[in-house]
């Protein structure tokens, strides 16, 4: 009996293992589907925010790899501030006025003009100074922080919830992209990207 008992403890615990398996590679593939349907569906407007975005960002790492030079770091810098001044003025003048009467809350947009506001105050302070003054390095890196911050909640929430609703995400990425080459060519910058 004993022996019986043995085989059958076995058995349950190898039908055990094998539906625990189970439950792992059925978890796997669920995970997996999970992120394929949220992969945000693309669009003209927040399509272009986000190569923003991604260009300021590689302006931070630039200027954390220039390490002392003032004269390197002032011109990565001066890249930074054209990016950011055009990126906050199209999403002021455009984006957070089309999309305001589609979000629920309309906390989120007003949040993002704040922080945009003190993003731009941060970026005047740099402008009046130079990457040799003791602040310098400081007021970049707060300004990276800041910026970072204001990115995660756009495009984990603010654009998410906006590619939700019917705004004319297409109107209203031709008018940023518009804006931004006219804005570009005033600084000096270029083309959009």
């Amino acid at each position: 009996m004993a022996a019986g008992t043995q085989t059958e403890s076995k058995k349950s615990k190898s039908s055990s293992s094998r539906s625990s398996s189970a439950k792992s590679a059925s978890s796997k593939s669920k995970s997996t589907a999970k992120k394929t349907s949220t992969t945000p569906k693309s669009d003209p407007a927040t399509r272009l925010l986000m190569q923003d975005h991604r260009a300021v960002e590689k302006l931070f790492k630039q200027y954390e790899k220039a390490k002392e030079d003032p004269a390197q770091k002032q011109a990565i810098f001066q890249q930074i501030y054209m990016e950011l001044a055009v990126h906050t003025q199209i999403e002021e003048e455009i984006f957070y006025p089309a999309s305001r009467p589609h979000v629920k809350e309309e906390e989120m947009v007003n949040e993002a003009e704040v922080e945009h506001a003190s993003a731009k105050d941060l970026m005047a302070q740099l402008q009046k100074m130079k990457p040799e003054d003791p602040y310098y390095d400081a007021k970049v890196t707060v300004l990276k922080e800041m910026i970072e911050h204001h990115v995660e909640e756009e495009e984990k929430e603010y654009f998410p919830e906006v590619r939700k609703t019917d705004m004319d995400l297409k109107a209203v990425g031709e008018q940023l992209k518009v804006r931004k080459e006219e804005l570009m060519a005033k600084m000096g910058g270029g083309t959009a990207h």
